[in-house]
């Protein structure tokens, strides 16, 4: 155990991630093992978040940040809902502690890597805000287009989360390109797609029958059965585009990253509409409603993993952490 001076106790209280990073260099394997913790937590805050919903729990603690207006936690007379409710509150701390982790080992690095760091932070702002949007769900009676931001900003944590873990496995020179301008377009328009097709989902849940909680509470003034057409409609053009991109991507002879990427996708999204299909004539059993939300989830991943497929960064000179890199960090 190494002799800690008063001088040390004080340079951990000023800058404790310096602190660690002078004593400490992770393999890495380490990194990119911190940063993919931190991605399956994000995933799993969806679940958990879904099964919340699925199983009426939402107002299971009628109030935040407490549970209830007497009790930090949730009592054995609230029952299954408020267990379910605060226990998905709870892993709140877990991806909290999941992103830490990924933050430490990416400020601990050798040789510094700025945008690792950068990338780590966005994830610890995106869960706090999310952390008070989520409470804010809860004050306003779990109002659907609050839930939908919250949703939304969940697949937001997501993105960061898969380009940290991305970012782990590749250098810091200037991204090349594998593919040419007219590949990288179609990966676009997917992504858009992409994109469009999560949001109306939200809007398919918002107006659905999954409510939340079994107390009368607000829908988005739409016939979720169209909803559910528009959104079916979206996702045949996702698929389409992936199919489209796979031909092309074989008749470029490109790179194997990206069209392992790109096959890998179309199969999740036959997956997907499988389960989505199922769900709607079988008059959406929570079941799988909660594994369309993890699929969303996977899609999404799997859609940004395309995109950054089609390009290599190289190893190259990165910045050394100096007084007013240090100052900034401190600050965030």
């Amino acid at each position: 155990m190494p002799n800690v001076t008063r001088a040390d106790a004080q340079a951990a209280l000023r800058n404790p991630l310096a602190f660690i990073a002078e004593r400490w260099t992770p393999e890495p394997r380490t990194v990119r093992r911190a940063a993919l913790s931190a991605l399956l937590m994000s995933v799993l805050i969806v679940v958990t978040g879904g099964a919340v919903r699925l199983t009426g729990s939402g107002l299971g603690c009628p109030t935040w940040p407490k549970c209830t207006d007497d009790s930090l936690t949730a009592t054995s007379e609230m029952g299954f809902h408020g267990a379910i409710e605060f226990g998905n509150r709870m892993l709140t701390y877990v991806l909290c502690a999941a992103v830490g982790w990924a933050i430490i080992a990416a400020r601990s690095q050798k040789p510094y890597r700025r945008g690792l760091v950068r990338l780590g932070w966005a994830q610890f702002w995106i869960v706090m805000s999310n952390a008070v949007l989520g409470g804010i769900v809860v004050l306003v009676g779990l109002n659907p287009y609050t839930v939908a931001a919250h949703f939304v900003a969940t697949s937001a944590l997501i993105a960061v989360a898969t380009v940290m873990w991305q970012r782990t496995r590749e250098g810091d020179g200037a991204p090349s390109p594998l593919v040419g301008k007219a590949v990288q377009q179609l990966v676009w328009f997917l992504t858009a797609a992409a994109v469009l097709l999560i949001l109306v989902g939200t809007v398919v849940t918002g107006a659905g029958p999954h409510a939340g909680d079994s107390s009368e509470v607000e829908r988005m003034p739409v016939d979720w059965e169209t909803v559910s057409k528009l959104h079916a409609v979206l996702a045949w053009i996702v698929v389409t585009l992936t199919f489209a991109l796979w031909f092309v991507l074989k008749a470029v002879d490109a790179p194997r990253n990206p069209l392992n990427r790109t096959r890998e996708l179309f199969l999740i999204l036959l997956a997907q509409g499988v389960i989505g299909y199922v769900q709607y004539f079988t008059d959406l059993p929570e079941v799988l409603v909660g594994l369309h939300m993890l699929g969303s989830a996977v899609m999404w991943i799997w859609v940004l993993r395309v995109v950054l497929s089609l390009r290599e960064r190289p190893e190259a000179a990165v910045d050394l952490p100096g007084p007013t890199a240090e100052a900034s960090l401190t600050k965030a």
